[in-house]
């Protein structure tokens, strides 16, 4: 009787069927290194330094608790070779490698010239 009990557990076990998984090819990225460089946006701050400018990258992000749209900005220090950049220009500058210790940017074009204000001697 006892075995017989065993042999009913066994053949009482059902054996979930085994679902093929499909793999999906990977993603092959044909763009070359500087196609995959990071592009922002922003205004220049300061261009008091040489062959640097400071640019002020702002974005729109949404607060998780009160649901309303916040401003964040982050500076960054960006190469600019021949000081073409000035105070309130909109640039664009794209990610580069590291040209000193705070400087990971480089100036790429210049979006819009500011409007320039000559200062009056009086």
């Amino acid at each position: 009787m006892a075995t017989e009990k065993k042999t009913e557990i066994k053949s009482k076990k059902t054996v979930a069927p085994k679902v093929a998984k499909t793999v999906a090819a990977p993603q092959v990225d044909n763009r070359n290194g500087l196609q995959k460089r990071k592009v922002l946006l922003g205004v220049v701050v300061s261009d008091k330094m040489q062959k640097t400018i400071v640019v002020k990258v702002e974005r729109r992000v949404r607060d998780e608790l009160y649901k309303k749209y916040v401003t964040k900005a982050r500076k960054f220090k960006a190469h600019d070779e021949k000081n073409e950049a000035k105070v309130g220009d909109l640039v664009s500058i794209i990610e580069s490698r590291p040209l000193s210790s705070q400087k990971r940017w480089a100036l790429q074009e210049i979006v819009r010239k500011a409007v320039q204000t000559v200062d009056a001697n009086i």
